[in-house]
């Protein structure tokens, strides 16, 4: 938390002090809230007296700690226009930028120093009257302000016009207004008339009611039977539809497997025909391409020829081998004494 220091008043200052504002009397406040359906009432903000409109930074306020004697003191205009919080904010500013050029040149200074001795080091002291906490965060305060609540106004009592005329009275007699046995009996005749009408109209009704309900139930018996009728008509048709398709089918079943086996018949016969003359001439020409064979000739061509041509031929290159290997050997010793003779 950062302390501030807050020069103590002189003589000078307390005797030339005075109010911020000019004085002025309090006035009678209120003790009931407005009733809301009573007097003036604003639909529109921008049209409120209370609600102040346009920039505020503009009005004449004066910072609480602002000391004027309005006798002979000289008053900035710019000073008296600006806001207690910009004034707060610019102090602010002023005293961190102050604290930030101080440790710059306690840096400075401490560069310069000469080296510490053995068993101490350099640290940044504050040598002022009044220490104060270095620090970048400007500082905030919230205030807050409760008004005063307003208790509700009292109902408005109801209006009772005030009595104006003159009271008279008139006497009337017994019987003179109305008769009760001669009045009456009309009124009971109708009565009467009334409800027997309406109980003979419910009664009708009811009969009536009862009436439709049995020819609602006749016709429903008489919509089921015709309903199983046509059912019963349906399922007969479908039946015999049934029965025909599947002897159509049968027929036509028959007659397919009819045809197939009269064509495989034809087939047969001229398949026989056709080849009656033709079996000779391939067993002909199967012999003839080596296909008919007698067993024992061709194990003779295949397994004895074969091994008897191949031991052949292996005497035959070792008989060659042997009179190669002489030809060499009778040629060196020829080449051996012609070299010795000569």
């Amino acid at each position: 938390m950062s302390t501030e220091v807050i020069p103590q008043k002189t003589e000078e200052a307390k005797e030339s002090f005075s109010y911020a504002s000019h004085p002025k009397p309090l006035q009678a406040r209120r003790k009931f809230r407005n009733d809301p359906g009573a007097g003036e009432r604003y639909g529109n903000l921008m049209f409120d007296r209370r609600i102040v409109r346009g920039n505020t930074y503009a009005q004449s306020t004066f910072p609480p700690t602002t000391q004027i004697n309005w006798s002979n003191a000289v008053i900035d205009r710019a000073q008296l226009q600006d806001n207690p919080m910009d004034l707060q904010r610019k102090a602010e500013k002023k005293r961190a930028k102050e604290a930030r050029l101080r440790q710059e040149k306690e840096l400075e200074d401490s560069r310069k120093s000469p080296l510490p001795v053995d068993g101490r080091r350099h640290i940044n002291v504050q040598t002022e009257t009044y220490l104060e906490e270095l620090t970048n965060r400007v500082e905030e305060a919230d205030v807050t302000c409760q008004t005063d609540l307003f208790l509700d106004r009292p109902p408005t009592p109801k209006y009772i016009p005030a009595k104006t005329g003159v009271d008279t009275s008139t006497q009337i007699m017994p019987h003179e207004l109305f008769d009760f046995d001669m009045e009456v009996k009309p009124i009971l005749e109708v009565l009467v008339g009334k409800c027997v009408e309406q109980s003979l109209e419910e009664v009708f009704e009811e009969e009536e009611l009862e009436n439709l309900r049995e020819q609602q139930r006749k016709f429903h018996e008489a919509r089921k039977r015709e309903v199983l009728a046509t059912q019963r008509l349906e399922e007969q048709e479908r039946r015999l539809t049934d029965e025909r398709e599947r002897r159509i089918t049968q027929q036509r079943e028959v007659r397919r497997k009819e045809k197939q086996t009269a064509e495989k018949i034809a087939a047969r016969a001229y398949a026989q025909n056709y080849l009656m003359d033709m079996i000779p001439v391939v067993f002909g020409k199967l012999r003839d391409s080596g296909y008919f064979f007698d067993p024992i000739k061709r194990d003779i061509e295949l397994n004895f020829m074969a091994d008897l041509i191949k031991k052949v031929q292996g005497q035959c290159d070792e008989s060659e081998l042997a009179r190669l290997i002489a030809d060499e050997l009778i040629r060196h010793v020829v080449t051996t004494r012609l070299d010795e003779y000569e």
